[in-house]
């Protein structure tokens, strides 16, 4: 039974400033079919304003609160515990963090910082993880698609070399954590074993998913997937399809199994 459905965004619904074929009508299937649906992303490079505003120039009209993004799991935590945040993320980002500094204890947060990631950056923030700053990483992924089409360095592996100098392991609060996929179906009031997730990631939406407890996932063969992803991180995927619109038809032919 399938009573709710998580969208990853990039790779998914759109790449680049390209809608991905099919996308919008897609989603519509979904509303109507009268299934429920978040967005979860884990882009790290915009803020959650931007996101929305682009959604909607592709013909989606998506609610903040239909959006689930790392940054907004990211605030939520240093007000729950109360750290000012220093923050290594991409500076398009920085506004969804103003307003959070205050507190004399800190939370190192890691973002896709794109240019920003040089040694002294990098070593700045291990200065602060070894002075006792908790570590916080928006996302863990290896790599996104660029703009020009080609795979690059996303911010899981500044992470590493971050978790591999201080010998700590960082909090992840976005894709494949599985505080943010049930953060996400909570605001549905959707069960784990009703729901499925819809992403271009086999590691960090597919196989982190399906480990959160999802029914299922699906990767599509769009965004930053590779021949062979299915096979590569485990759980693998619950079925591998061409693009978002087949993995609609999927859901909707298996919504009563």
């Amino acid at each position: 039974m399938i009573n709710g459905v998580l969208l990853d965004l990039a790779g998914v619904i759109y790449d680049g400033e390209d809608l991905i074929a099919g996308a919008t009508s897609a989603v519509a299937r979904l509303h109507e079919a009268g299934l429920p649906i978040r967005f979860v992303s884990n882009t790290t490079r915009s803020i959650k304003q931007a996101i929305l505003d682009r959604l909607e120039k592709f013909g989606l009209a998506v609610t903040s609160d239909e959006l689930f993004t790392p940054a907004q799991a990211a605030r939520d935590w240093l007000r729950r515990h109360d750290r000012s945040p220093y923050l290594l993320i991409h500076p398009d980002l920085a506004s969804d963090f103003d307003g959070l500094a205050g507190s004399q204890d800190k939370a190192v947060v890691v973002g896709d910082a794109g240019e920003i990631f040089d040694y002294g950056t990098l070593n700045e923030a291990f200065r602060e993880l070894i002075e006792g700053a908790d570590f916080l990483a928006l996302a863990p992924n290896r790599t996104f698609r660029d703009a020009d089409g080609k795979l690059s360095l996303d911010a899981g592996a500044f992470v590493a070399a971050l978790e591999f100098a201080t010998q700590r392991r960082a909090i992840v609060l976005g894709k494949p954590s599985a505080d943010f996929f049930v953060s996400a179906l909570a605001s549905m009031h959707c069960p784990k074993t009703e729901a499925v997730m819809v992403g271009d990631d086999a590691e960090t939406d597919v196989a982190g998913a399906l480990r959160a407890g999802l029914s299922g996932a699906l990767l599509v063969r769009t965004g930053k997937y590779r021949r062979g992803d299915e096979k590569r991180f485990k759980p693998q995927p619950t079925a591998t399809v061409n693009d978002i619109s087949a993995a609609v038809e999927w859901i909707i032919a298996n919504r009563n199994i």
